[in-house]
């Protein structure tokens, strides 16, 4: 009897941390899609300028 309720604390312990680490990658990921940039960005981490309008001239 020891031994089924201590195999089910360990399932228990195995599935909460499976959970919260899932629950922690879907924020992450949600938190990295609403604070990306919506335009290109440079290699040096900087947004380019944006090119000069040839119709305009």
């Amino acid at each position: 009897m020891k031994k089924l309720l201590a195999l089910a604390v360990i399932v228990g312990g195995v599935l909460f941390v499976v959970k919260r680490n899932k629950a922690a990658k879907a924020e992450a990921d949600l938190w990295r899609e609403a604070t990306a940039p919506n335009g290109p960005i440079s290699a040096n981490g900087s947004t380019p300028a944006k090119a000069a309008d040839a119709s305009r001239n």
